[in-house]
């Protein structure tokens, strides 16, 4: 029984490699969830024209937004909002934020100043924003000089060559370094990686137990471990063993810098 299980098991491990393989070229699900949207447009459509006239240059179809609940990454989803309710309420004049979501840095602009550092400026008219090209790697910025910092599910990428970087199998740990370097004695850190099995998942990402990040942050302090576990679900403020059996979870990591 053991054994059948094992091989169910490889078995749709295989199934989920053929699906990430050609997702670059087709993705199965999303074609056949267009072709069924398709029909419904066809049909929708022809209700509509019965009531208002449709010119054919103006048809735009949308096919896929017909679902029973609004969906979301649950990863980005959770870890902005964790991260902007921290920044908000230490009140912090600049904040600086190294390679996040650009969605999550323009709302923050709205809180406070911001300079947002990658190797792909945001090339957008904000108030209280500022983009800057920077690289993890050798951030523009000297040694304990930044109070507010963050960088939200980035480090796991360095030095796949995901994003035009050079090939680095040390880059996760030499971007953690690196923001470790920067920040400031008492500054905060807002860090977020996925957590679970370690594993490189080339070129998307790679995955890191929880006693690897904090060894990659090793001269700086926990204040506060949370995160999304693999169904999605967020938790605030956990023991450091409520990961362990995570495949492909989502941990939110605030350090501070001691004296």
């Amino acid at each position: 029984m053991l054994n059948n299980i094992k091989k169910k098991l490889v078995k749709n491990k295989l199934i989920r490699l053929a699906y990430r393989l050609i997702c670059p070229l087709i993705d199965p699900v999303r074609l056949t969830r267009s072709i069924i949207g398709y029909i419904d447009y066809i049909k929708t459509l022809y209700k509509y024209s019965k009531v208002e006239p449709i010119k054919f240059i103006d048809l735009y179809p949308c096919v896929l937004d017909k679902t029973k609940t609004s969906t979301f990454d649950s990863h980005y989803f959770y870890q902005d909002i964790w991260a902007f309710k921290k920044i908000y309420i230490s009140k912090t004049p600049v904040h600086i934020d190294i390679g996040s979501r650009v969605d999550f840095v323009g709302f923050l602009s709205s809180i406070t100043n911001v300079i947002f550092v990658d190797i792909r400026p945001l090339i957008v008219s904000l108030d209280q924003f500022k983009s800057i090209y920077g690289n993890i790697l050798s951030l523009p910025f000297e040694d304990d000089s930044i109070y507010s910092l963050s960088c939200l599910h980035v480090a796991e990428h360095i030095g796949l060559g995901r994003y035009g970087d050079p090939i680095d199998k040390d880059g996760t740990m030499k971007a953690c370094k690196e923001l470790a370097r920067v920040l400031a004695p008492n500054g905060n850190l807002l860090f977020s990686m996925p957590i679970g099995k370690p594993r490189v998942c080339f070129n998307a990402h790679r995955i890191f137990s929880i006693e690897k990040v904090l060894e990659f942050f090793d001269d700086l302090k926990l204040v506060e471990l949370s995160g999304i576990d693999d169904n999605g679900n967020f938790f605030k403020n956990v023991d450091l063993t409520f990961f362990e059996k995570a495949e492909y979870s989502c941990g939110l990591f605030h350090f501070t810098k001691r004296h």
